[in-house]
């Protein structure tokens, strides 16, 4: 066999290796609920908030100015978590049958709970008066970290879930009689 066809060969071996993230039911039913709708409402909206909390924060550390706004910035970015977490439990719950650690997102909702620990221990810093301002602003900037590890998680499964529909559909495409 040539090296481009074992290359080929091994492509395709790996590809129909890969578990599909939806079963075709849980795919019925992701796109049957209205909380993907939410989910993809809630989700660029977040990561703005988190884009301008994010130059806020590093706006005051750099220059001491404007920690009012960074606070107030970091506190919306913390309840626009708190409502995409919410929701997306609800989601999971619809879609997969349970409200968290469905084996298609585990690692994600795993690492979800450090990201709601970190803004939830700034909360916790700033209402009690815990530490100054540079330190509860450093450890807002640990949050949006892990938030940004966490929201790359979630965006590699939505291309994983758009790679599966797509092998999907060139799979049903490629069946005598098939209309895909």
């Amino acid at each position: 066999m040539s090296q481009n066809g074992d290359v080929t060969s091994r492509a395709r071996s790996t590809a129909q290796s890969l578990r599909p993230l939806y079963t075709p039911e849980q795919r019925l039913r992701r796109d049957a609920t209205r909380w993907t709708l939410v989910q993809g409402i809630l989700a660029p909206v977040q990561f703005a908030v988190f884009l301008i909390s994010l130059a806020l924060v590093l706006r005051y550390l750099f220059t001491g100015e404007g920690f009012a706004v960074a606070t107030a910035s970091i506190v919306v970015k913390t309840i626009v978590l708190y409502a995409i977490m919410i929701t997306g439990s609800i989601w999971e719950r619809e879609v997969f049958g349970c409200y968290l650690f469905a084996p298609a997102f585990f690692w994600e909702d795993v690492f979800s709970f450090l990201v709601l620990a970190l803004h939830t221990a700034y909360l916790v810093a700033l209402f009690a008066g815990l530490g100054d301002p540079r330190q509860q602003m450093l450890l807002a900037l640990a949050a949006y970290a892990s938030y940004f590890v966490n929201a790359t998680q979630f965006v590699l499964k939505l291309r994983a879930a758009r790679r599966d529909e797509r092998l999907a559909l060139s799979a049903a495409s490629s069946i005598p009689g098939s209309r895909a």
